[in-house]
């Protein structure tokens, strides 16, 4: 009924995947959204919210609650910028330093997984399709 929906279709590989990653980032207590996140702070500390919001591709009201609970949780600090007040910098703590690798592991794990089961090229075409779609889509 819904062969050729991309809505229908993108949305239960979404589901498909996410429960996937879930369980592999289960073990560190965090989300798929929050490990990418904790992931991009840990590769670039510094980072500003609205980098961080670009670089996921997320909204910044959704960068500003994933970085509470990952504050909350004791992941990261956010740091005031010396030259402007207004500004925030964003700082993984020791407790996201001793997961790092572990973390960045798991997600060369999962990519594996995902070219192992539907191929090396099928999955790099898949992304790279996937990407391109996303940025004709947010064009309009």
């Amino acid at each position: 009924m819904f062969e050729e929906c991309l809505y229908f279709n993108s949305n239960a590989l979404a589901r498909t995947v996410t429960r996937i990653w879930t369980e592999a980032y289960k073990p560190f207590d965090l989300s798929p959204p929050h490990a990418f996140m904790l992931r991009v702070i840990l590769a670039k500390p510094g980072l500003m919210p609205r980098e961080l919001a670009t670089t996921l591709s997320l909204s910044r009201s959704t960068v500003t609650r994933f970085l509470d609970n990952l504050e909350k949780r004791h992941f990261l600090v956010r740091k005031m910028a010396a030259q402007d007040g207004r500004e925030v910098h964003v700082y993984p703590t020791q407790k996201a330093i001793a997961i790092h690798e572990a973390l960045d592991q798991t997600g060369e794990k999962l990519s594996k997984l995902m070219g192992e089961l539907i191929g090396p090229n099928d999955l790099l075409n898949t992304v790279h399709t996937l990407r391109q779609f996303q940025k004709m889509l947010e064009a309009t």
